[in-house]
């Protein structure tokens, strides 16, 4: 197996010279913010639900769909309205200033609106408009630097999908505490506002490369290594939201932490996340392969470890901090697997950003299931075990034409 990623890291190396490790613009960062607000938007609802419950008189299930029908969007209208953009030539700066005022827009209805329906209506449509966002984003990412440095560049706009955990929902929290729950969503609005201001101002508009088009993208679809590709980002990530959903009962049940130090073990989760999201970028680039493999395995034996001894503290913590290291912070590593394989142009990013949506739907859904058939709280934990090991599969193809 050493010689199988030897040979694949040897495959794909890429070694960046010390001018071009400093080739990542700043606006770079300004398109971090974006996906912060946009993850933080989709996810601040679960720190927010009894004033939602209370403002619009209906169940934690009701409200609890302001999160599913979000995701919804993403996965069905991303790919969709990316398609559209494509056939239209729509150049991606303009594509993704639309959709930011588009998204505005929306999030505005949402903020001001008394009626639940309205509200479910407007959160189809902010999730429709950020998941071809995060497409543009990360195609507009990968004009702005070489090559050889997207991976790393990717990992720093996705970034902002690790401090959606550790301070987006917390933030959105405390601002609904203090002012209302409106005040959150206003708050997004004029994040994503000041976004689209500097993005038109500091980002030139490029007309898309030649080879990237409707035509030349549905043919990369058709390339089963993309979509094992794809598989992997699902599997992995799905398996890390099997856990991170069910955190809260499997350390107060199982492992007996104070439902008080939720908060400190979230906190250790989602500093691990950054930081494995900055070591996982550095490598992406020169390493991808060796990365997700080596990634992959040391969260498949924290999973292993968290189901089979969860009722020690110890445990718990090593398995949180290691799953924390990988799982969704391998997220460079993917995206640079994808750019590699096929174009990175919008509906490529766009479709694996809705795919590893799937994969966030997935996890939960599955441990939920297991813990409805009557099984303890370590069935999520061996459901998390079990994607990881899925997604350590998806790389057996590739490995095996290098044997």
């Amino acid at each position: 197996m050493n010689e199988v990623c030897d040979s694949a890291l040897v495959a794909e190396e890429v070694v960046a010279s010390p001018s071009e490790a400093r080739a990542i613009p700043l606006v770079v960062y300004c398109l971090t913010l974006g996906v912060f607000a946009l993850t933080t938007s989709e996810l601040m609802i679960s720190g927010m639900m009894p004033a939602l419950q209370q403002a619009f008189g209906r169940s934690i299930s009701d409200i609890g769909n302001l999160i599913s029908l979000y995701a919804l969007g993403m996965m069905i209208g991303g790919p969709l309205v990316t398609v559209l953009f494509l056939a239209l030539k729509i150049e991606n700066k303009r594509g993704l200033l639309f959709l930011l005022i588009f998204y505005a827009a929306a999030q505005s209805i949402a903020a001001s609106t008394s009626n639940f329906h309205v509200m479910l209506i407007a959160r189809v449509l902010t999730g429709m408009a950020a998941a071809t966002s995060f497409g543009l984003m990360l195609a507009i990412t990968a004009q702005l630097v070489a090559p050889e440095l997207r991976g790393r560049a990717s990992s720093l706009v996705f970034a902002g999908l690790m401090l959606c955990t550790v301070l987006g929902v917390p933030l959105a929290t405390v601002i609904t505490n203090s002012f209302g729950w409106r005040a959150s969503f206003w708050t997004i609005v004029v994040v994503i506002l000041f976004c689209a201001l500097v993005i038109a101002l500091k980002i030139e508009a490029k007309p898309n490369q030649d080879e990237v088009n409707l035509r030349s993208e549905l043919n990369e679809m058709r390339k089963p290594r993309l979509w094992a590709a794809y598989a992997t980002s699902a599997l992995v990530i799905g398996a890390s939201f099997s856990v991170y959903s069910y955190l809260s009962p499997i350390t107060a049940k199982l492992a007996g932490f104070p439902e008080a130090q939720l908060p400190f073990l979230l906190a250790i989760y989602g500093a691990a996340n950054i930081i494995g999201n900055y070591i996982v970028g550095r490598f992406a680039d020169r390493h991808t392969i060796a990365a997700i493999f080596t990634g992959i395995l040391v969260m498949l034996v924290a999973m292993v470890i968290f189901a089979l001894f969860a009722e020690f503290k110890f445990a718990t913590v090593l398995a949180i901090v290691m799953i924390g290291l990988t799982g969704i912070a391998l997220n460079p590593a993917f995206i640079a697997r994808v750019m590699r394989i096929a174009h990175p142009g919008a509906l490529v990013n766009a479709m694996h950003a809705s795919v590893i949506n799937i994969g966030l739907g997935l996890g939960p859904w599955a441990g939920g299931l297991a813990l409805e058939s009557g099984y303890s709280l370590h069935a999520p934990l061996w459901v998390g075990a079990i994607m990881t090991l899925g997604g350590l599969l998806t790389l057996a193809p590739r490995a095996l034409r290098r044997m």
